[in-house]
């Protein structure tokens, strides 16, 4: 008889995770340039000098962690965009509430651990570009999907090009939670929040 019982996980594996878990929380604060392997070491509990054990170089760390990262948030888009029991507008709105919730959670100390990965585009290796702008076109898929659910029920007018409307909002959200974070403030996170719905009431037929 096959025995399909899943061996648990090893000690080295559970290292792995936890380096991973670490590396996605310092990340979201610090970036990539400004977070030694020590301190992440040195957070996890993972004995120093073992590094190298669980990743080949620092660059096949950064990955792991915008792997991670890119997951966590693949679920939360999946929660929050299409929810069939809100409405596509005000599952944005409830996007953006959750962001701001999320910045004074953690002091305005943490951001998109993806925008902050951008910003040291020049410096990281060809796979990382590439990495990050996969990202950014399933974020933007995301979005635009759900601007296309309010178009369908007359939320949205049909004229709105949904595809360059979703790239807009992150762009613009990305600016508005590097500038949260330099003011230690969700002012510009409210302002994002007012332009966006804004423009997308002047460009609806019907109430949300």
């Amino acid at each position: 008889m096959t025995n399909s019982t899943k061996a648990a996980p090893s000690a080295r594996d559970n290292n792995r995770v936890r380096l991973v878990r670490i590396g996605t929380e310092i990340l979201s604060e610090k970036g990539f340039d400004s977070t030694g392997i020590e301190e992440v070491l040195s957070k996890a509990d993972v004995p120093k000098g073992s590094f190298y054990h669980y990743f080949p170089s620092k660059a096949d760390f950064g990955l792991a962690v915008i792997d991670n990262y890119a997951y966590i948030w693949e679920q939360k888009l999946t929660r929050l965009l299409h929810d069939p029991g809100v409405k596509p507008l005000d599952r944005i709105a409830n996007y953006v509430t959750e962001g701001i919730r999320g910045l004074e959670k953690y002091s305005f100390k943490r951001g998109c651990l993806i925008g902050n990965m951008s910003q040291n585009i020049s410096d990281l290796d060809e796979m990382f570009r590439l990495k990050i702008l996969k990202i950014f076109e399933s974020w933007s898929r995301h979005m635009s999907d759900c601007l296309a659910e309010a178009q369908a029920r007359g939320d949205l007018d049909s004229s709105i090009d949904v595809g360059a409307f979703a790239d807009f909002f992150w762009v613009s959200w990305e600016g508005a939670i590097l500038k949260a974070k330099l003011e230690r403030s969700t002012r510009p996170i409210l302002l994002f929040r007012e332009s966006i719905f804004a423009q997308l009431k002047r460009s609806r037929n019907g109430p949300v």
